[in-house]
């Protein structure tokens, strides 16, 4: 029997054990190893209260959703916020639990595969058992349960690109990158409804917010718990773009000129959005274009071209074109564009993904090692008002950093995974001897819900 009370989310229900037979999950045998990782292989559990997870819809959400949601918050408000975590992150972990379990058994048995879905089995466990959450004292221990399993899981996206890389050959590479792309795309909406809960309880429990006032729509307020409500897309391409230029600028010596990043068209443009998403996105599309543009003209003394940015914005969309002169892509790699196993230096990708212990998608991962300006700017109260909305909770402070050299070969497939999370896309378009044009384009509105591959459509596979 299953009970339901309905939130701004939609109906909560509360879960009961399934009385279906237990199912057998794989076992990998203990004797399969890689020269990259050792991983503990999971072990044979009965999977009956999995089938019952499996047969839950996971229910989309929208920015314009959780921000209307997260703005005139409340303790009602908060708890049903947690209730909608407490039954949609297992949820959505259970379904790819099951994704992980069709795969062939030689696939399974690959431990970079096999330790991402240990990861995943114990955070159902620890999720499913969670009881309702009915005060904030619940709450509060229901967040330090999330902290600890975002932190936990900053190892996956590694993990999962080395496991695809390494079983290159056993699956076909469309099965793979499909794999690949639905795994990034649920893990992303799981860090999102965890991260902007826990955002929200971090507002309620600061000490300007006045849950018991009256609720009033502050029309100048900046952000909603993770929800950048006007990003500027100028100023986000010029931060992301001043960061990379010092990054490569210390990896390349500073006696090498850095290419010029000019920003044109519609410098007013904003847009809701989560910050840390679109930074990494813009970040990467800016790395690629400087080094390419470096290292093409690397022995020339002649001043590089400038990076050129193009802002366009419409009455459903923001479009960003970032144009570089580095070249263009090469014809070997160009097929592979958006593919996370297929195309040239697979022994190089995998050599540098195993020297990335963590990685967590988010600009912080272009930041300069030592780098002590936001310290230094909180200091004196210099905080620029985008500083503190992308660094909540740990998950985004401990972060690696990534000098220009260490080429993971999934920054553009994932950064398109990112753009279409909130229904926006990325496309490259590349002039052999010239350069690339990479556009950008922003739902505009925040009224699209998130993109999900569900139980439905992975059945039908």
């Amino acid at each position: 029997m299953i009970l339901g009370r309905k939130t701004l989310f939609g109906t909560v229900r509360s879960s009961s054990r399934c009385l279906r037979a237990p199912r057998r999950i794989f076992a990998v045998p203990s004797h399969v190893r890689s020269a990259h990782a050792t991983a503990v292989p999971p072990t044979w559990r009965p999977s009956s209260a999995l089938d019952e997870w499996v047969q839950r819809e996971a229910r989309p959400i929208s920015l314009r959703r959780l921000t209307f949601f997260g703005r005139t918050l409340t303790e009602a408000r908060l708890i049903d916020s947690a209730n909608y975590c407490r039954l949609e992150l297992p949820t959505r972990i259970a379904h790819r639990l099951r994704d992980i379990q069709t795969l062939p058994y030689v696939v399974v048995a690959n431990p970079h595969l096999a330790h991402v879905y240990e990861l995943y089995l114990r955070a159902f466990e620890r999720f499913r058992r969670i009881p309702e959450i009915r005060s904030l004292e619940d709450n509060d221990k229901y967040c330090k349960v999330l902290e600890e399993t975002l932190k936990e899981h900053a190892t996956v996206i590694p993990r999962l690109a080395i496991g695809v890389l390494e079983v290159r050959g056993l699956m076909k590479p469309e099965e793979t990158d499909k794999f690949m792309n639905t795994m990034l795309r649920s893990r992303i909406s799981r860090r999102v409804i965890a991260e902007q809960h826990l955002a929200l309880t971090e507002t309620f429990n600061s000490p300007w917010h006045f849950p018991h006032a009256q609720p009033v729509h502050d029309p100048n307020a900046e952000a909603v718990g993770e929800i950048f409500l006007r990003c500027n897309a100028k100023e986000i391409v010029e931060r992301c773009g001043k960061t990379t230029q010092e990054l490569v600028k210390r990896a390349y010596g500073s006696h090498l000129a850095i290419p010029e990043i000019q920003v044109r068209g519609h410098l007013d443009a904003t847009f809701p959005y989560i910050l840390s998403h679109l930074e990494y996105i813009v970040g990467e599309l800016l790395r690629n274009s400087i080094q390419a543009v470096i290292e093409q003209r690397k022995f020339k003394d002649a001043v590089p071209p400038p990076i050129e940015v193009l802002i366009c914005e419409t009455a459903q969309h923001v479009i960003i074109r970032i144009s570089d002169q580095g070249g263009g892509i090469p014809t070997e790699v160009l097929p592979h564009l958006w593919s996370f196993s297929k195309g040239p230096r697979r022994e190089r990708r995998l050599e540098n993904l195993a020297r990335v212990p963590r990685l967590l998608g988010t600009m912080q991962e272009l930041q300069i090692p030592g780098d002590q300006s936001q310290d230094v700017h909180k200091k004196h109260g210099k905080k620029s008002k985008y500083s503190d909305s992308s660094q909540h909770h740990g998950s985004l402070f401990t972060l690696t950093s990534r000098p220009p050299d260490l080429r993971l070969g999934i920054g553009l497939p994932m950064s398109r995974v990112y753009s279409e999370y909130w229904a926006g896309s990325l496309e490259i378009h590349s002039l052999e001897g010239f350069g690339v044009d990479a556009f950008l384009q922003i739902s505009k509105l925040g009224n699209k819900n998130e993109r999900l591959t569900t139980r439905a459509t992975m059945d039908a596979v």
